[in-house]
């Protein structure tokens, strides 16, 4: 077990501290069990290792992975046990998803030691609970870490400290952003390229990127849902497929006998896709307050998946409805508009160029313009750019 606390305190020392993430606060850590979920590459592993530097005894602390060669011929339980027994009173086990049966052994933990408090972080896929896995759902709190806001990526790229601003801030042109020499449009340009992850400024971010995206669509998933290697291969196909599409109106019909996939599996592997947090969905509107839960359509998680994956360059138009419903899911409900592109809290927002009309809304009680190219708000004509100031 020395071998897990050497690996611990090398990446304890190794861990940047000059920015954590605002999401941090959202987190109860006094919780006795916590499970952070998140797309691979948003900087979960980082953020547990910025708290325990922060705010654990390190006596008392100890953070594994749950991929180390360690647990070849060791047990999480028996892990946990042991470290336990050595007066260890705070354990995170990151990459929880690698470990088969996890879900068990975190119970077990859980009801057996009782003054052992637990973290574990994995892919989002972990929010999928299967039949066959422990339910943990009276037990752990769940987080879903999303990726960098522009926000946060102003501040991590400039050392800033912008905060963020409400959805009535943001329509009335109120953000905190340093205009003067710094103009907005040039950063926007970079991030929806390459701002959304922690490593935007390593080289090869896009391969990097790419990787990331196939080892989750070609292991986790497969692993996670036991596909068959057959299945596994279309789980891909329609990974490509949908990402050069986007955004895709779903017509599993079609799609099914296109990728010869079972119809009835469809479903279930979209569903997979986004779980990992690769793509949104935008839920279709329901009459009155109610929600259906039919998906209007389906975008890529964010624009740098775009850049990364598609065939050719994503078209304008598609990169800013994927940032703005990436920014505003976060923060507020947003749905599909029926006269236009989104909604939300009864607001209608019309997305589009500089040179976007109110045309389309001329209708709608309540509507913006959402629009990339400006760099001030003017009457209800927004920059898209602000709303990446929401969280």
């Amino acid at each position: 077990m020395e071998t897990l606390f050497e690996s611990f305190r090398i990446a304890l020392e190794l861990t940047p501290m000059g920015y954590v993430r605002s999401f941090h606060d959202k987190i109860n850590w006094n919780n006795r069990l916590i499970g952070l979920m998140g797309q691979k590459g948003v900087g979960k592993s980082t953020l547990l290792l910025q708290h325990i530097r922060k705010f654990d005894n390190i006596e008392e602390t100890l953070y594994v992975q749950a991929d180390d060669f360690y647990f070849s011929g060791h047990g999480l339980y028996e892990m946990a046990y042991d470290f336990f027994k050595r007066g260890g009173k705070r354990l995170y086990i990151d990459e929880i998803h690698k470990y088969k049966g996890w879900s068990t052994e975190i119970k077990m933990i859980y009801d057996k030691l009782p003054l052992l408090s637990v973290v574990y972080s994995g892919s989002s896929l972990l929010a999928l609970r299967k039949g066959s896995m422990a339910d943990l759902s009276r037990r752990a709190i769940e987080y879903t870490m999303p990726g960098l806001s522009f926000r946060e990526y102003l501040n991590i790229a400039n050392g800033w400290n912008l905060k963020t601003a409400s959805l009535e801030d943001i329509l009335k042109g109120r953000v905190d952003f340093p205009y003067g020499e710094h103009r907005p449009l040039k950063y926007y340009e970079e991030y929806r390229r390459k701002g959304v992850y922690p490593f935007f400024s390593e080289d090869d971010f896009h391969l990097r990127l790419k990787q990331a995206v196939n080892e989750t669509v070609e292991h986790d998933i497969p692993n996670y849902a036991d596909i068959p290697v057959a299945s596994a291969g279309k789980l891909k196909k329609l990974m490509y497929v949908l990402a050069n599409s986007v955004p895709f109106k779903p017509n599993y019909s079609k799609l099914a006998r296109d990728l010869e996939i079972g119809r009835n599996q469809l479903p279930d592997y979209v569903e997979y896709l986004t779980s990992s947090q690769l793509f949104n969905t935008l839920p279709e509107k329901g009459t009155g307050d109610a929600l259906l839960q039919k998906v209007e359509k389906l975008y890529l998680n964010n624009s740098n998946i775009a850049f990364a994956v598609s065939d050719s360059n994503p078209t304008e138009g598609t990169m800013r409805e994927t940032l703005f419903l990436m920014w505003m899911q976060e923060a507020y409900k947003v749905t599909s508009s029926k006269i236009s592109d989104f909604e939300i809290e009864g607001i209608t927002f019309e997305v589009g160029g500089k040179n976007k009309t109110g045309k389309q809304v001329k209708e709608a009680e309540t509507a913006y313009l959402v629009k990339d190219n400006i760099e001030y708000a003017i009457g209800n004509s927004i920059p898209i750019w602000m709303f990446g100031f929401a969280y």
